[in-house]
């Protein structure tokens, strides 16, 4: 026939996997925990690459009795949208280095909040004000908190600014 095309359809076009579930390139992404420690080490190690870009007021909540999509998540601020955005690209970079691969990424409109999904534990970078509206700690308030080392200056005074 003249004037048609034949139509190619994308790699994964027909794969009945959840976008989660498989990469951006279309390469099969596991959908179950991948570490034997069920996220635990990724999830410090993600604290400890934020903390080298001066994120504050960190919390690892084990949501692994309350949730179905992960096992930590972590929850941390910045101190302004432009080091919420430089906070998650230092642990996307850094956990792709130690061979982690987020499943996804999203950023919200202006930069107030950064979510990285690793799929057996989620990191929230927030600007503050954001951090305060969404009050995830709220929403996981049955969740146990993580003891984790937190230098003195990763502890925010009353008088601090976000601004």
């Amino acid at each position: 026939m003249t004037g048609t095309r034949k139509r190619t359809l994308s790699t994964h076009a027909h794969d009945p996997r959840p976008a989660r579930a498989r990469g951006t390139d279309g390469d099969a992404r596991p959908t179950e925990p991948r570490t034997d420690d069920g996220g635990l080490d990724g999830a410090l190690a993600a604290l400890a690459l934020a903390l080298d870009k001066k994120a504050v007021e960190p919390v690892l909540l084990d949501v692994r009795e309350l949730c179905g999509y992960c096992n930590y998540q972590l929850v941390l601020s910045g101190r302004s949208d432009r080091q919420v955005g430089a906070i998650a690209d230092a642990i996307v970079a850094g956990l792709r280095d130690q061979g982690v691969r987020a499943l996804g990424t999203e950023q919200a409109k202006g930069g107030a909040w950064s979510l990285l999904d690793f799929g057996d534990f989620v990191v929230h970078v927030f600007h503050h004000p954001a951090r305060e509206h969404y009050d995830l700690e709220g929403l996981w308030i049955d969740a146990p908190r993580v003891a984790i080392d937190v230098p003195a200056e990763a502890h925010l005074a009353a008088e601090d600014s976000y601004t």
